[in-house]
């Protein structure tokens, strides 16, 4: 099994989920620990992300969409970089205060295990 690492405030805001999705969440980043992918984890859009294996995990609840980012390819372990409610209401596309985040947040972690 690979190490879970919650990066900055990640574990926190799983928290704040509701249960249904906190389950579906760390069943997904367990899975990933297995070195196995949750059959809804998809991998992040953009070139950007591809050299880190950054996937994502989405889940709808209540009218409301989740978001689980992690990373699985760094360093022997699995690191949650991102955990968030969606709030905007165009398309399925992530936000870009939650891209530009995500995006700060990987490149640190790079500079930090490279």
């Amino acid at each position: 099994m690979k190490k879970l690492i919650w990066m900055y405030d990640t574990l926190s805001e799983l928290k704040q989920f509701p249960e249904a999705v906190k389950d579906k969440m760390g069943f997904a980043l367990h899975l990933a620990q297995a070195n196995r992918m949750h059959p809804k984890a998809k991998p992040l859009k953009g070139d950007f992300f591809k050299g880190a294996s950054t996937l994502e995990i989405v889940d709808d609840y209540d009218t409301n969409t989740y978001r689980c980012i992690y990373s699985v390819k760094l360093m022997n372990a699995v690191y949650v970089i991102h955990c968030f409610q969606k709030k905007s209401k165009q398309g399925s596309r992530t936000p870009k205060q939650e891209l530009d985040k995500i995006k700060k947040r990987l490149t640190k972690l790079l500079s930090r295990t490279l």
